[in-house]
C-alpha cells in the first residue's frame, strides 16, 4: 500500500546527532582534539533514550548513576553524563538543537492521523523502527509512551524495534531490487537526464507515474 499524502520526512540524521553531541561535550578539555568519528563512536556505544527526559534530567544533577566512562584512543578516559540522553532527546525534541519541526512521534501520530480511519488501529499496532539512529536503547519504549499519549484511548500501540533494523533501508531496497519486476518501475539515466535537468519547460505537460524509480 502506497500512501504518498501521509509520508512525512524530518531533517534530522545521525551527523546531527553527532554534531549536537560534540556541541554538548564542548566544556570538556578533550573535545578540541578528538575527531568526529570517535564523537560518533561515543554515541553509539554510550547513548539512550530517556522514558521521561525531565526525571531523567533533574535525577541526574544529584545521581552519577547515568555516567559512564569512555576510553579515548590516546589511553585516557573520560566520563559522560547526561549528554548520553540529552543527545538522542533531539529526535523528539529538535527544538534543543534551534530546529523548529515536530519530533519522530509526533510525526508518526500526524502520518497515521492522515491515512483512512478504518486502517489507523493497524497502523498504531504496527509501528516499525528502522535506521541507524532508532538503535538507541529505550527509543522503544519511549516512542510506545508518546504516541499512547497522543493516540485515541481506544488504540493499541504497539512499536516494533527488529535487531536488524540498522539496515533494514538497504536490506529492502535489495529486496526490490530482486525482483524480477523491478526493471518495470525503474527509468534509466538517459531518460532521467532528458526529462529532469533539461528545465521544467521539458516535462511540465509530462505525466509520471508515482511508483516509478530511476537508475544509473
Amino acid at each position: 500500500m502506497y500512501l504518498n499524502h501521509a509520508i512525512s520526512r524530518l531533517g534530522l540524521a545521525g551527523c546531527d546527532l553527532n554534531r549536537y553531541l560534540a556541541g554538548l561535550l564542548a566544556h570538556y578539555s578533550f573535545t578540541h582534539n578528538i575527531r568526529m568519528e570517535f564523537i560518533n563512536d561515543i554515541k553509539e556505544e554510550l547513548a539512550y533514550v530517556a522514558l521521561n527526559f525531565g526525571q531523567e534530567l533533574e535525577t541526574s544533577k544529584n545521581n552519577s548513576s547515568v555516567e559512564k566512562g569512555y576510553k579515548l584512543p590516546d589511553g585516557h578516559v573520560i566520563t559522560i553524563g547526561d549528554e548520553r540522553f540529552r543527545c538522542p532527546e533531539m529526535l523528539f525534541q529538535p527544538s534543543l538543537e534551534g530546529t523548529e519541526a515536530s519530533g519522530i512521534h509526533e510525526m508518526t501520530y500526524d502520518s497515521i492521523m492522515k491515512c483512512d480511519a478504518d486502517i489507523r488501529k493497524d497502523l498504531y499496532g504496527n509501528v516499525v523502527l528502522g535506521g541507524g539512529s532508532t538503535m538507541f536503547p529505550g527509543i522503544a519504549d519511549r516512542m510506545s509512551k508518546e504516541i499512547t499519549a497522543l493516540a485515541p484511548s481506544s488504540m493499541k500501540i504497539k512499536v516494533v524495534a527488529p535487531p536488524e533494523r540498522k539496515y533494514s533501508a538497504w536490506v529492502g531496497g535489495s529486496i526490490l531490487a530482486s525482483l524480477s519486476t523491478f526493471q518495470q518501475l525503474t527509468i534509466d539515466h538517459s531518460f532521467f537526464s532528458l526529462f529532469f535537468f533539461c528545465g521544467s519547460l521539458c516535462f511540465q505537460d509530462f505525466s509520471f507515474d508515482k511508483n516509478l524509480c530511476w537508475t544509473m
